[in-house]
């Protein structure tokens, strides 16, 4: 992996750290497959109690590694999907602290935390229409419910960029954090989260995310079947070429 993702535990938090800084963050296909790894052991390990996710102090995820992406989308070997999947699958509670650039993958992922932390430098955006892709990572689902259909839509089928502030209106983040207090404050949290009693910790969580949890798995299937075929249009395929001249 090349500490492409470096992780430790502490405390019974699971902290995942993003590190490809010299590219933003983007992620490629073996980052995802440790990602899913990552995801896959905190629910296997007990003394995992919350999970934390986070770059640095200047960048969170700048999404998907194009080069990376088109050559894996033209073999099939997305391992995206499945880091979709183990996110929705994941048992314990996620933490998240954004900075900089949280480009699709790098904004959808954080629909499935249950608390978010952004620093003031944030900028979201969604281009998936502009890529001529679709939604994916349930955000089809998980974002209409969190801020309405107009306003989804706005950001996902326009792909407008919103700022931190606009993401602490949307209800999508928790608090806006001063740069250099992000990662100390989302990591107090994590660990205060991990020191509630796990039964009633787990149980509250389910609960809260049953009603969208009902839906997600059908509703990623549909997605991923749309991706998937658009990916492999010739309208898609220019579009990325075009990223490389």
């Amino acid at each position: 992996m090349d500490n492409l993702i470096i992780s430790n535990e502490h405390n019974g938090v699971l902290l995942i750290s993003i590190n490809r800084l010299d590219k933003k963050n983007a992620l490629n296909n073996d980052m995802y497959i440790e990602l899913c790894r990552l995801f896959t052991l905190a629910n296997e390990r007990d003394a995992i109690r919350c999970v934390l996710i986070q770059g640095d102090e200047k960048c969170f995820c700048a999404g998907n590694d194009l080069h990376d992406f088109i050559k894996c989308s033209e073999s099939g070997d997305l391992a995206a999907f499945d880091l979709i999947k183990a996110l929705a699958a994941l048992e314990k509670p996620l933490v998240a602290a954004v900075a900089g650039p949280a480009v699709g993958i790098g904004t959808t992922l954080l629909l499935h935390c249950d608390m978010v932390y952004a620093a003031d430098n944030t900028k979201f955006k969604l281009p998936f229409t502009q890529l001529g892709l679709c939604p994916e990572a349930g955000s089809s689902l998980l974002l209409p419910l969190r801020i309405g259909h107009n306003r989804a839509f706005e950001l996902l089928i326009l792909g407008k960029m919103f700022t931190a502030e606009q993401a602490l209106d949307y209800g999508l983040i928790n608090e806006i954090c001063p740069t250099d207090e992000l990662l100390a404050t989302a990591l107090t949290t994590a660990l205060s989260i991990a020191k509630l009693p796990l039964d009633a910790l787990l149980t509250g969580r389910k609960l809260i995310k049953a009603h969208s949890q009902a839906l997600l798995p059908q509703v990623m299937a549909n997605e991923a079947v749309q991706f998937k075929r658009l990916v492999n249009t010739q309208e898609c395929k220019s579009i990325l070429a075009s990223f490389f001249k």
